[in-house]
């Protein structure tokens, strides 16, 4: 791809995902040929601190849900997306999207789909949606939608509706739910543990270390088995900075969060997390 085909809107999408100047990801993007991933990783093999990409920015304005069934077996997290936080704001779409977040608790909705093929006073969700454009010349819409089932799920919403957290755990533990949901949202971790991220992720995150490390004037002239001894090393502050449960506490930084949990009960484990936000 040419520099000519790297479209304006491309230039800023990178922007938004990681923070860095308009120049440097032009660059970046007509570097790798207009490949997004690989953008991101350029701009990290330079040396640039670029914000980690993450699903949750895809919606800029809107209102994020998180509830569970009576039960505490099923949660679900919600995000109806609008244009502008005037709307996101309002207390009318607050409440409307806490009556499609209860449609899709009712209906034990699986996916978006079967969110918008909900019923609330016999109107489809779809239909209330068109509806509400309608009214508020604004495009809004099912953003994003996650359920997750377990022994015990704890949901939390952080930020007047900014973000939504769904922790499962293998047993009941509100407190602690609670506690790791607001972990979650504070630390925004990959996954629960090492074993958790997909070996493709690792392997991007080692050879983005790899070839930076290569790159460093001080690297010089090292060999290569001492190269990839220190970054396995990277890779371990890598887990421990992104994963659950070797992240530090943040009521107890002395401790990290699988302590914490074993505290509460040596049996007690998290089984999976989603978390939505507003990016």
């Amino acid at each position: 791809m040419s520099t000519a085909t790297i479209t304006a809107a491309e230039i800023n999408k990178l922007r938004q995902a990681t923070g860095a100047g308009m120049m440097d990801c032009r660059k970046a993007l007509t570097e790798t040929n207009g490949d997004f991933e690989a953008a991101i990783d350029w701009l990290r093999k330079q040396g640039q601190k670029v914000a980690a990409k993450r699903s949750d920015r895809e919606a800029k304005e809107g209102v994020v849900i998180a509830k569970t069934n009576a039960s505490n077996t099923v949660g679900y997290v919600i995000c109806i997306s609008c244009e502008t936080d005037f709307v996101s704001k309002n207390a009318d779409f607050v409440a409307f999207a806490q009556g499609i977040a209860d449609a899709a608790v009712a209906a034990d909705a699986k996916n978006a789909d079967e969110v918008n093929n909900a019923t609330v006073n016999g109107a489809k969700v779809a239909d209330l949606i068109n509806d509400k454009l309608a009214s508020i010349g604004e495009k809004i819409g099912v953003a994003k939608y996650e359920r997750i089932e377990a022994p015990f799920v704890a949901s939390y919403i952080h930020g007047a509706y900014r973000m939504g957290v769904l922790v499962g755990l293998t047993a009941e533990a509100a407190e602690a739910g609670k506690d790791v949901a607001m972990q979650i949202a504070a630390m925004n971790p990959l996954a629960v543990n090492a074993e958790s991220i997909p070996a493709e992720v690792i392997e991007r995150e080692r050879n983005v270390v790899v070839e930076t490390m290569k790159a460093d004037p001080k690297m010089a002239g090292k060999p290569d088995e001492m190269i990839a001894k220190i970054a396995e090393g990277k890779l371990n502050a890598f887990f421990k900075e992104n994963t659950l449960l070797a992240q530090p506490f943040v009521k107890d930084g002395g401790i990290s969060v699988e302590a914490y949990l074993q505290s509460v009960s040596k049996e007690l484990k998290v089984t999976e997390f989603k978390r939505v936000a507003l990016g």
